[in-house]
């Protein structure tokens, strides 16, 4: 069952767990679970969702109850307007204190992934939270770095986050198509499991009907705690 974060007579927000698509997609075509189906029986009304989290992705997922609200809240994901999302992710190195990517992305379409279109501008801010020293080989040296950081998109570009982190040399830890496989396959029997770690921690937006401020937060999993124990500094 999935945890309910706030829901009203337009909206409803849950707490997605990592491993589970939002909706059907051909990119897995093999799954067999999806939030959007497990909202609408659980709360027994249809869903519409208003943005996506990738499959590895935990946190703030935001559905509609109507169409309409929907397609309202859709363009302003879009265009960023009037929404301010909050991520942490664990990454590679340790990155400066705090920074801007300002890198703009193509967009890619539903069916193909080589499917490319005109590039878009894409801003993310970020701040360092904590630094850790894993005991791992990691190329010539004998541990790994990793980082703790909060990441706010200021656009709603696909899969944003994953390629600006790339873009510094400091890719999310256990992303598959835009991380560094080895690093990943090597970490993943200390960590106990091997997952994307990037997670939506909160949301906060303009309620499109009541006008009224909305902040929806999830916090991180317990797993997360694991990283402290390598913690420096």
């Amino acid at each position: 069952m999935l945890n309910i974060l706030y829901q009203d007579d337009y909206l409803a927000s849950v707490d997605k767990p990592a491993g589970v698509l939002t909706h059907r997609s051909g990119i897995d075509a093999m799954e067999t679970r999806f939030v959007l189906q497990m909202l609408r029986d659980q709360i027994g009304q249809p869903v519409w969702p208003v943005h996506r989290l990738d499959k590895g992705t935990s946190g703030v997922l935001l559905f509609a109850l109507s169409a309409e609200v929907a397609r309202q809240l859709g363009q302003a994901f879009e265009a960023g307007e009037g929404l301010r999302k909050t991520y942490h992710a664990i990454v590679r190195g340790w990155p400066p204190e705090q920074g801007e990517i300002d890198h703009p992305l193509r967009r890619l379409d539903d069916d193909a992934r080589a499917t490319r279109q005109a590039v878009q501008p894409a801003l993310t801010r970020y701040r360092r939270l904590a630094c850790y020293e894993l005991p791992v080989p990691h190329g010539p040296f004998s541990g790994t770095r990793t980082a703790l950081v909060a990441l706010q998109p200021l656009t709603g570009r696909r899969h944003q986050l994953r390629w600006h982190m790339k873009h510094i040399a400091h890719p999310i830890i256990g992303d598959a198509t835009h991380g560094k496989g080895p690093l990943n396959r090597a970490l993943a029997p200390l960590l106990g499991q091997q997952r994307l770690w990037l997670h939506a921690s909160a949301l906060s937006l303009t309620h499109p009907i009541t006008g009224a401020p909305l902040h929806l937060e999830a916090p991180t999993e317990a797993e997360w705690n694991t990283w402290q124990r390598w913690q420096v500094g």
